[in-house]
């Protein structure tokens, strides 16, 4: 899986991507990344039910505004991508 390889290139540790892969909140994550993760799941799964608590919990593990939005643009993007992906019927090419 394409992202699965970028995980484990940015995380330089294939145990831990391995890890978030398979099931991210047993990853025994640092507050920062779990935090993070939570709101990229909420962000994904239900969007309109993100609110200002969401974002607050991101700064209280020391993300900035700039941080944040980063954060929140890269959700966005994959799932924009994963959409167009999906809704033109694209197979993409296995592997890990």
């Amino acid at each position: 899986m394409h992202h699965r390889r970028g995980l484990r290139r940015l995380l330089k540790n294939n145990a831990l991507a391995e890890r978030i892969v398979a099931d991210w909140r047993g990853a025994e994550l640092d507050g920062r990344r779990g935090a993070i993760l939570a709101y990229a799941e909420k962000l994904t799964c239900a969007p309109s039910s993100v609110r200002r608590d969401d974002v607050d919990a991101l700064r209280a593990v020391g993300l900035t505004d700039g941080d944040i939005l980063a954060v929140a643009e890269v959700v966005g993007y994959y799932a924009y991508a994963n959409r167009i992906v999906d809704g033109l019927g694209v197979e993409l090419e296995d592997g890990g």
